[in-house]
């Protein structure tokens, strides 16, 4: 691109972000929808407002052959978005692409896969992220975002803060997990965050102000299911069911784990049990 044509795609990038936060969308879906204007303007090296529809169609085309159908649906949406509310144009070629409508099922790790993914930890940073992400069935974003004001030691509950949809809800705090997060919060004493980025020296975490990279963090369940041995997919963003009680054996910084219950929790918790 041109320096002229630099500051007005600069221009358009930063309005669309802009009005993105406007129509109040989450963080995570303005960044993929911001990524697929990205993507559209360095595939052509020019302003996307002056592409025609061939160049739209040879686009969506190359990346339906080099990502998911997941990637091509959002940046489908988040061009539409681009079109109709910084361009202010029609969205005469939803045509062009059109995802097909697919029903998956996420792999489930068995009660002895998430203990040998629970023990391979490293880190106890990561040992109690999988733990508590599993034992009360958060999402990645929820078991990052977490605060030590979130949770409620004498109700047993922890308080989830503007999940999917923006909605709060309550989830149950089993006793183990509560000792972990008690164990990982005494090591960087941080007065806001339970799982704060850990960069630099240990003042350094405990006067962090954003928590851990969730790129960080879904790499490092990557290697330990390396480590594990465990082929299935990747469960830091796909699984996410309550598992049944587990609690720790002595002998180790954390424990090792060991199932406690053959009761299976087969579903996510919404709410707190009366």
């Amino acid at each position: 691109m041109t320096p002229e044509e630099e500051k007005r795609f600069d221009v358009l990038y930063e309005r669309h972000v802009r009005a993105l936060k406007l129509h109040g969308y989450a963080e995570r879906t303005i960044d993929s929808y911001a990524r697929a204007v990205r993507r559209l303007s360095e595939r052509f090296d020019c302003v996307p407002e002056g592409l025609s529809v061939e160049q739209l169609e040879e686009h969506f085309s190359k990346l339906v052959d080099s990502h998911s159908w997941a990637t091509v649906k959002v940046d489908r949406n988040g061009l539409q978005f681009f079109w109709e509310h910084v361009l202010c144009r029609d969205w005469s070629w939803v045509e062009i692409i059109k995802p097909p409508k697919v029903r998956t099922l996420p792999d489930i790790l068995t009660v002895p896969e998430i203990e040998r993914l629970i023990g391979s930890a490293r880190k106890l940073r990561y040992r109690v992220f999988v733990l508590t992400t599993y034992s009360m069935g958060l999402r990645l974003s929820e078991t990052l975002s977490l605060t030590v004001a979130d949770i409620d030691r004498a109700r047993g509950q922890v308080h989830i803060r503007r999940g999917k949809g923006h909605k709060d809800r309550f989830v149950p705090l089993p006793d183990l997990t509560y000792q972990g997060l008690r164990a990982l919060w005494a090591r960087h004493r941080n007065p806001r965050l339970l799982f704060p980025a850990a960069s630099g020296s240990l003042e350094t975490v405990r006067q962090a102000t954003q928590h851990m990279d969730p790129g960080g963090a879904q790499k490092a369940v990557r290697l330990m299911l390396a480590d594990c041995g465990i082929k299935k997919r990747s469960p830091s963003t796909r699984c996410a069911t309550a598992l049944p009680p587990i609690c720790t054996s002595k002998g180790s910084a954390f424990g090792t784990f060991r199932h406690c219950s053959v009761t299976a929790a087969p579903r996510r918790p919404h709410s707190t049990p009366s």
